[in-house]
């Protein structure tokens, strides 16, 4: 048997593979792909940034149909161009050639196929210093966070989402022989065969601020249930979802297997082609992450696709009383500060008593805990190098005229300030904007507005800002909801609410953990049951409907 054939790479990953569907059984802590680049080649890492720069310039050569155009258009947060130019397939030829080359993909089984997706995911997680560059670049990310969350922790969950698919998989059986007693009669016998079937071709529509991290989910469990997979990069963020393709082409052809089974289809702004695939009837599964606009459209429109969607929301933290002030506003400083709140976890809205909260030193009024988390999170930036490496540079600049378009919108507590990278002059680098507004202005806080803003909203009493936080979650939805309470009774009540409004819940975190952070294998990112998001990455609804059962049976 070939080295390289799906089977083979099966058996070699087998281990890994039976690890991480323990895993998912535990919810243990467990990474397979380590996030200390320390424990990377020195070499690739050294050679990380010219690697990165001899991308630039260029064409990215892909296997693919025959080109229809060039596209080009990336330009770097931190202030130059990429310059790196990518085939746009016509979309037709590729989905022909794309669903010609589906039954050879669903006839290396499920073994073979997460034996594929496993071995690619080694193969990415090795050119991970890279791939760090090349998120920095695209998404803004500071190179730590980009190098982690784009390469090691985006890997994780593409390795979850396989763990599921290969897990649903494997619970069912190839054949079975049936026999149902007759009573004196001889027993009725029949042979059946069961066959996994993929539904078709699937579209990954990534995001700007996360190319991988937000698109291997969906990339890996369509393409583990045998469906190809077609990977439409934001257009701002193209280069890791083309390094993505490469190396599983690579992998593909060196098993045997069409490496038109995972296809870059790149764009512009200016002309988008995400509708025309998405509407495609041999499109069957899509996965998207962005705007409620966009995403909800995908739903309406899309019917004939199952459609994964992470839309926006208004992730909250409620304050009732705390244990240490100093430890809470230090972690919502680096919560509010990383990556310039331009994850989809980050907190908007931070719901305080009017009257204040109890401390272990009295209580504290709404304006000293507001005054508190405001010199906390200057702070904690005060140091310029390492601040530009937390914030990371704004991706966009509708982002960053979102700053001062919101300036008007409360209070300032904590303005937000423009700084200078040392290494990149031009980069778009700010501080948190903190805005202190009334409970009854709900249409203010309750929007979501993704970038470096959050209000602290002055509220009744506890009562009230869970009854307020009910409504816009309930409204808007989250992926995250803080509380913070010295009570055990208001954390039952905490907990009731995060199951009402079906939104991750953290109680009391003032240490090395943030709420706007997810572990892979142990932590469900989104639950699917809110406006936020229709679906949870990963957990076993998010890969099973990726296929279907096709059963035979005859008499024997």
């Amino acid at each position: 048997m070939s080295a390289t054939t799906p089977r083979a790479l099966f058996e070699r990953h087998q281990p890994l593979l039976d690890k991480a569907v323990e895993v998912l059984h535990t919810r243990e802590y467990w990474s397979p792909f380590s996030e200390n680049m320390k424990k990377y080649p020195e070499e690739k890492v050294k050679s990380a940034s010219s690697d990165f720069k001899a991308l630039c310039d260029q064409p990215f050569e892909l296997d693919s149909v025959k080109s229809t155009k060039k596209i080009t258009g990336e330009r770097s947060p931190y202030g130059f161009d990429l310059g790196t130019s990518y085939d746009q397939p016509d979309l037709n030829a590729l989905v022909e050639t794309m669903q010609a080359a589906l039954p050879q993909w669903r006839d290396a089984g499920a073994e073979g196929r997460v034996g594929v997706c496993a071995e690619i995911l080694q193969r990415l997680n090795d050119m991970s210093p890279l791939m760090g560059q090349a998120v920095m670049h695209t998404s803004g990310q500071g190179l730590m966070m980009a190098f982690q969350a784009g390469a090691p922790h985006a890997q994780d969950r593409g390795l979850e989402a396989v763990a599921y698919a290969w897990d649903a998989m494997k619970g069912i059986p190839e054949s079975a022989r049936w026999e149902k007693p007759q009573g004196k009669m001889d027993p009725l016998v029949m042979e059946k065969k069961f066959h996994i079937v993929p539904r078709g071709i699937a579209l990954v529509v990534g995001c700007s601020t996360f190319p991988t991290w937000n698109t291997y989910p969906g990339l890996f469990a369509s393409l583990a249930t045998g469906n190809p997979v077609i990977v439409k990069p934001h257009p701002g963020s193209i280069l890791p979802a083309a390094l993505t393709v490469k190396v599983a082409q690579e992998v593909l052809k060196e098993a045997g297997l069409p490496t038109c089974l995972v296809s870059l289809v790149p764009d512009t702004s200016v002309e988008p082609v995400t509708k025309e695939l998405a509407l495609n009837p041999q499109v069957k599964v899509i996965d998207f992450t962005g705007s409620s606009a966009f995403g909800n459209w995908l739903e309406d429109n899309a019917r004939q696709a199952r459609v994964f969607t992470e839309k926006s929301g208004v992730n909250s933290i409620i304050i009732d009383s705390v244990s240490d002030l100093k430890a809470v506003t230090k972690n919502l400083a680096f919560t509010l500060s990383l990556y310039s709140g331009q994850m989809c976890t980050t907190t908007q809205a931070i719901y305080v008593p009017k009257d204040g909260i109890n401390t272990p030193e009295g209580k504290i009024s709404f304006d000293e805990f507001a005054q508190a988390l405001a010199t906390a999170t200057s702070k904690f930036l005060s140091d310029n190098d390492r601040a530009c490496m937390v914030l990371g540079a704004i991706q966009s600049e509708a982002t960053e005229a979102r700053i001062d378009e919101c300036r008007k919108l409360g209070e300032i507590v904590l303005d937000s300030e423009k700084r200078e990278h040392a290494q990149f002059p031009d980069a778009r680098i700010h501080t948190p904007l903190i805005l202190k507004v009334d409970g009854k202005d709900k249409a203010t806080y309750s929007e979501e507005r993704f970038g470096p803003v959050s209000f602290l909203v002055a509220t009744e009493s506890t009562d009230d800002s869970l009854r307020l936080a009910r409504e816009v979650l309930h409204e808007q939805g989250a992926i995250t909801l803080g509380f913070y309470s010295t009570d055990d009774k208001r954390l039952e009540e905490a907990e009731e609410l995060a199951m009402d409004v079906k939104v991750a819940l953290s109680n009391n975190l003032d240490g090395g953990v943030f709420v706007n952070q997810s572990a892979a294998f142990s932590d469900f990112h989104a639950t699917g049951g809110n406006p936020a998001a229709n679906a949870s990455l990963t957990d076993t609804a998010f890969v099973a409907s990726r296929f279907v059962v096709v059963q035979s049976r005859r008499h024997v």
